[in-house]
């Protein structure tokens, strides 16, 4: 996600002011574990700052329309997405922070110029609300094993020869022809 970058002015100055702020952002697309997403509309969001002594807060709410790939049939997958922002942006740096990797931060950094990025807020809140497992329908039916076929669109035949082929090779299958002896008349 490009950065964001957003002022710090004289109306976040003191601990405990607020200040709202509604936008969008004209992201075009993310990835996510292997799953390119388009974003047709980008990323709308409603936020609030507040000067938390420390640093700044920022909570909200952020909007997405999203398209991507269907893991079943691979046809396009369109979800909308709202999710939950919530950052920590630190005036300074705590004296005992460990510089072992940037990733495990909890927190931004106020930048020198007294500017946050937003897109540390708002991209990870996306990434959190986006399913692993993206489906274009939850009853969707995927493609025929043997033909490709898309089947929500055409039902190619092949589900019963596949029924067939897993029942030949359940290793269990023999045992529903297994006579264990008992009688009809086992009453005693």
């Amino acid at each position: 996600m490009k950065p964001y970058p957003f002022a710090l002015d004289e109306r976040l100055k003191g601990a405990g002011d607020t200040l709202p702020f509604s936008g969008h952002a004209d992201e075009d697309s993310y990835c996510l574990g292997g799953h390119d997403f388009e974003l047709p509309s980008g990323i709308d969001f409603d936020l609030v700052l507040t000067n938390a002594g420390e640093g700044i807060l920022v909570t909200g709410m952020l909007r997405a329309h999203v398209v991507g790939v269907c893991d079943r049939c691979l046809d396009p997958a369109e979800m909308d997405i709202s999710a939950e922002v919530d950052e920590y942006y630190l005036f300074e740096e705590p004296e005992d922070a460990v510089q072992d990797d940037d990733d495990d931060l909890e927190y931004g950094l106020v930048g020198a110029d007294n500017t946050i990025d937003l897109s540390e807020a708002l991209l990870p809140a996306l990434l959190m609300e986006t399913p692993f497992v993206v489906l274009c329908r939850e009853d969707c039916k995927g493609l025929c094993p043997v033909c490709g076929e898309n089947l929500n669109e055409h039902d190619c035949g092949h589900a019963a020869l596949i029924a067939e082929r897993r029942a030949a090779s359940n290793p269990f299958a023999v045992l529903a022809s297994l006579d264990l002896g008992e009688s009809e008349d086992s009453s005693s």
